[in-house]
């Protein structure tokens, strides 16, 4: 199918704690698409002009296609040290609650409501831009049961 659109650029910044062994992103590496950061001591990112997906702001929409996209990779518990590397004004927004299909297991924190595997919110995030891109999820040994649960919840057909 013919799209007169171009895909959205894809920025992901990863706490520097990230285990690359466990993190679902990690099969994407290498990609033209998507840029990896690794934030740091003293790093900043300008976001200006992106739409960083984040919990508690407007719901992401086609009408957010025309911006690049910036995905933060982090535990919840670390997440608000990325954030503190951020400059400028971006343009925030959330994904639709639906439950992950990756099996989480913490002894510190409980994960919000609508916390995704980053692979997961990746892939929800391109759908709801008009973007969908099955080859996210092409190493992710969750996704038959992830796609199910978009599914049930009337995001897929």
């Amino acid at each position: 199918m013919f799209q007169s659109f171009c895909m959205v650029p894809i920025t992901v910044i990863r706490h520097p704690k990230e285990r690359r062994s466990k993190c679902s992103l990690t099969p994407l590496e290498g990609r033209a698409d998507i840029v990896f950061h690794r934030a740091r001591s003293n790093w900043t990112f300008d976001v200006s002009a992106h739409t960083i997906l984040v919990l508690g702001a407007p719901e992401l929409s086609l009408a957010d296609a025309a911006r690049p996209l910036l995905l933060l990779d982090s535990t919840w518990r670390l997440l608000p040290q990325i954030e503190s590397c951020l400059v400028g004004e971006g343009v925030r927004r959330t994904l639709p609650a639906v439950p992950s299909a990756y099996p989480r297991v913490s002894k510190l924190t409980q994960d919000p409501l609508g916390g995704l595997a980053s692979v997961e919110a990746l892939f929800l995030a391109k759908q709801l831009l008009g973007q969908r891109d099955d080859t996210l999820l092409a190493h992710y040994h969750w996704r038959a049961e992830f796609l199910h649960n978009l599914k049930h919840a009337g995001i897929l057909r």
